[in-house]
């Protein structure tokens, strides 16, 4: 609720038009295909506390969303910094004439983690809001998701596509991008 005025506000008080930043809302799941959706930050607490409600693929893929610092979140009054770590996927808000998503990404994979590795190569800041969030709801897993668990062959791509991408990076970034090549090594 009020999720719109909030980001509105936010792009103003940080002169997002004039900067280059990604204003980070903390993602939240539930298991419930019902749920009374929280009113406030104060509510949202209670039902994490509660266990109705779940950091974003905190059981799955905890990476993902990780650096957004989910305990910091929870004291926080003013938005703060995090650092991009390797397949941090946050769902952000940037300005329309940030780099745009890589389209060889379609179907399942890797698109909003070369998203916010492109923003970072481009000095971004990654800002998390502290009274913003979202909820997503459970649905039937996609097609392109069944086919990225069954096929050997779906995974294969997604792999050559994402080197591809750490290469685009290299010429763009130079140097700059090392470290995304060397985490992707280390995992």
């Amino acid at each position: 609720y009020g999720l719109y005025d909030y980001l509105r506000n936010s792009i103003q008080q940080l002169d997002l038009p004039q900067r280059k930043a990604a204003l980070i809302v903390p993602a939240f799941e539930t298991l419930h295909y019902r749920l009374t959706f929280p009113k406030s930050k104060a509510e949202l607490l209670s039902m994490l506390d509660m266990g109705s409600l779940y950091t974003f693929r905190y059981h799955v893929w905890p990476k993902g969303h990780a650096p957004t610092d989910y305990a910091k979140w929870r004291t926080a009054t003013v938005p703060y910094r995090v650092a991009w770590q390797p397949d941090f996927e946050p769902y952000v808000v940037v300005r329309r004439d940030c780099p745009r998503y890589d389209q060889r990404f379609v179907g399942f994979g890797w698109n909003k983690v070369s998203h916010i590795m492109e923003l970072d190569a481009q000095e971004y800041e990654m800002l998390v809001l502290p009274n913003a969030f979202m909820i997503h709801m459970p649905h039937a897993p996609s097609f392109d998701i069944s086919k990225f668990r069954l096929s050997a062959g779906y995974r294969g791509c997604l792999q050559t596509l994402r080197e591809e991408f750490h290469q685009d990076l290299s010429r763009r970034y130079g140097a700059a991008a090392l470290k995304y090549l060397t985490a992707e090594r280390s995992l």
